[in-house]
Order: C-alpha cells, then sequence, then structure tokens
C-alpha cells in the first residue's frame, strides 16, 4: 500500500467513525465494497467474458466470450448485500446505496439529514460517505 493510499483510507475510515460506524464494521463495509465493484465490472464484462443471471432460476454463470459456455459460479454479490444489510442495522440512521456502475466506488452510506432532499436518492448519493 502507497502512501497516498494509506492515508485515503485513514480519511474514509476517520469519516465512517464521525459517523458513528465502528472500525471493524468500516473495514468490513470496504470490503462488500470491493466485492461489489469487483463483481459489477464483470457483470459489465472483461476481455475473457461477463457474470450472467439467469432470470428463472437466479443463479449465477460466467459466460466465456471464446467459447460461447455457461460455467456455474459462486454469487459474491448477494453475500455482499445480506452482509451490507445485517451491519446497517446496528446504524438505523444511516442508509447504504449500492451504485452498480463500475466506474466508482459501488458503496455510499448517507445520513438522514442527506436523503431530506427533493430529489430521489439517485440524483444525491454522492452527498454521503464513498466506501472505496
Amino acid at each position: 500500500m502507497t502512501k497516498r493510499e494509506a492515508m485515503e483510507l485513514t480519511r474514509q475510515e476517520n469519516a465512517m467513525m464521525m459517523l458513528g460506524i465502528s472500525r471493524a464494521d468500516a473495514e468490513a463495509l470496504r470490503r462488500i465494497s470491493m466485492t461489489l465493484r469487483r463483481w459489477f465490472e464483470r457483470e459489465c464484462g472483461i476481455d475473457n467474458g461477463c457474470i450472467e443471471r439467469d432470470e428463472d432460476t437466479n443463479k449465477t454463470y460466467w459466460l466465456n466470450s471464446m467459447s460461447g459456455r455457461r460455467y456455474p459460479i459462486p454469487d459474491r454479490e448477494t453475500g455482499a448485500r445480506k452482509r451490507l444489510d445485517a451491519i446497517m442495522r446496528a446504524y438505523p440512521g444511516l442508509t447504504a446505496y449500492v451504485q452498480g456502475d463500475p466506474r466508482g466506488s459501488s458503496l455510499y452510506i448517507l445520513t438522514a439529514d442527506q436523503l431530506q432532499s427533493e430529489h430521489g436518492i439517485d440524483s444525491i448519493y454522492t452527498r454521503g460517505v464513498s466506501v472505496a
């Protein structure tokens, strides 16, 4: 980890601790965010394929772009979202927003005050703490 990355991680942890989130939960939220971001990147597709979800069974598959074959893979998104919900239940004044575009943070934490807006959460989620 570079000095810059360490400073950014410290800034992020401090911001979450100012919201009342424990250090252990802040680290767990960071791991969840990294898991979701990697999942969303693979859903969009990488060089050798992408993740697909079967609409009927809700099972996840890796679609190999070279062969066109589908292989079953573990569903990391559902587990990450369950862990996120379990953590956020301990903080009733906070709301988690999962942003599915992999070109930025996948997880934002917002306070009730930040949600008091005439705009929907889809337009104001960046006002919260980015968990990267």
